[in-house]
């Protein structure tokens, strides 16, 4: 089967005072069935971000989720506009039309890029870098498909690679 050229439903979440990016690739077909980043319910991405902020719960709903990127002055947004894919396997991506990332960098105070994942890192370095001139650093991902990394080997790394020191 052909993967089928899609193009990304939402729009970036930030605001003139996010200072972390947080990439992934595109968004799964959980993610665009509910209408918003990491939406498959067994991704680990919110639980693993409300622990390193020290919030008391997970963000649930997609505005309680925003609330909580803002607050934390966390950006989250993709490194692929739109691609040909199957399903949700970041592998079979191809026809890359990458993001344009700087309408975030110089509209926040972004001081560090963290790629969710090995795909999205590649495809940032690959489409991105030499445009934004800026460091990703990345980490594993949250994805349910990324079993290599169960929850606490996943928090240890996302707990010693994302720098949360100036927030």
């Amino acid at each position: 089967m052909v993967g089928r050229m899609l193009y990304h439903p939402f729009k970036p979440v930030y605001d003139s005072e996010s200072l972390i990016l947080i990439l992934g690739t595109f968004p799964s077909p959980q993610s665009r069935i509910n209408g918003f980043f990491y939406g498959n319910p067994r991704n680990r991405f919110w639980k693993i971000l409300s622990i390193l902020v020290n919030s008391n719960e997970v963000p649930k709903s997609i505005d309680e989720k925003i609330r909580f990127l803002l607050k934390n002055r966390i950006a989250v947004w993709d490194t692929v506009q739109s691609c040909d894919i199957k399903g949700a396997n970041d592998s079979s991506i191809k026809n890359i039309i990458p993001t344009d990332l700087n309408s975030i960098i110089y509209s926040s105070k972004i001081k560090r890029i963290y790629a969710n994942g090995n795909k999205a890192f590649q495809i940032y370095m690959k489409y991105c870098y030499s445009i934004t001139n800026k460091t990703i650093i990345r980490l594993p991902s949250t994805s349910p498909a990324n079993m290599s990394y169960p929850f606490e080997k996943l928090l240890y790394f996302w707990k010693n690679l994302i720098n949360f020191d100036f927030l």
